[in-house]
C-alpha cells in the first residue's frame, strides 16, 4: 500500500495538493464515447430498406391489377376495358329468367283434365282460346296424372319450353306446377287440371302478369363503342 500511495502522488500535478490529490486506492475508470454515428447509419440503413420494400409492393400491385395506366386508358376509351370484362364475366343464366316470351297464338296448349269433376277441360280450353292460346288436344289426362293432382294443376312441356311458352302459360294459371320433360319432342305444352283448380286467373290480372313477363325479357347487349 505505501508503494501504491506513493504511485499515485506521483501522479498529482505539480504545485497541486491538498483536495487537489490523487489519492485512494482505485483506479480511475473511463467510459466509452457513444457510437452515435454507428447508430445514425443503421437509422438510416433502416429506412433505405422500408423505402425499398414499399416500392416492391407497389410494383406488385400494378403487374396484379393492371396499373393506374390501364385504368386511364378504360376511363378514356368510354370504359371499354370494364365493360368487355364484365360481359365476359356474364353467364347466359343471368341474363333473365325467361329467354324468349312467344305470342299466345304460336303456343299450342292441350287441356287434360286429372280429376273426377266432368267438363273442366273443355271450358278450360274454351276460356284459354278466347285469350288467344292454340288448343291441341281436349280429354281426360294419362294414368300418370289421373287423379294424382293435388294442387291446381300441373304445366308440362319439353326441355326447351320452361323459359319460354311454360312461364306464358303460367300467367293463366300462376298456382300451377311447372315440369319439364327432356324426352318429349315437339313445342306443345300440356294444362293437366288438378283437384285444387277453380278456373283461370282472371284475364286483368293474367294480362297483367302477361306484361311484366314480357317486361322481364333481356334486352340486347350493348355493342363495343368504335373506341374500343
Amino acid at each position: 500500500m505505501a508503494h501504491y500511495a506513493a504511485f499515485m502522488s506521483m501522479l498529482t500535478p505539480p504545485g497541486m495538493g491538498g483536495k487537489y490529490r490523487i489519492t485512494g486506492d482505485k483506479y480511475p475508470r473511463m467510459r466509452r464515447p457513444r457510437r452515435r454515428g454507428r447508430l445514425a447509419l443503421l437509422a438510416a440503413a433502416g429506412a433505405t430498406v422500408l423505402g425499398v420494400l414499399g416500392w416492391g409492393t407497389l410494383q406488385l400491385v400494378d403487374v396484379f391489377t393492371g396499373g393506374d395506366e390501364a385504368t386511364a386508358a378504360g376511363t378514356r376509351g368510354g370504359g371499354c376495358h370494364r365493360a368487355d370484362a364484365a360481359a365476359a364475366n356474364t353467364s347466359p343464366s343471368a341474363v333473365g329468367a325467361v329467354a324468349a316470351v312467344p305470342k299466345p297464338g304460336t303456343v299450342t296448349v292441350n287441356v287434360l283434365n286429372a280429376t273426377t269433376r266432368g267438363g273442366l277441360a273443355k271450358a278450360t280450353a274454351d276460356e284459354l282460346k278466347k285469350r288467344g292460346f292454340r288448343i291441341g288436344d281436349v280429354g281426360n289426362a294419362p294414368k300418370q296424372f289421373d287423379k294424382k293432382v293435388k294442387g291446381v294443376g300441373v304445366l308440362l312441356g319439353p326441355a326447351a319450353s320452361l323459359k319460354t311458352s311454360l312461364p306464358l302459360l303460367g300467367t293463366q294459371l300462376p298456382a300451377a306446377e311447372l315440369r319439364t320433360d327432356a324426352a318429349r319432342k315437339g313445342a306443345e305444352v300440356d294444362l293437366v287440371i288438378g283437384d285444387g283448380f277453380k278456373g283461370l286467373a282472371k284475364k286483368g290480372a293474367a294480362d297483367t302478369a302477361l306484361a311484366r313477363l314480357t317486361a322481364s325479357e333481356p334486352e340486347p347487349s350493348p355493342s363495343p363503342s368504335k373506341g374500343c
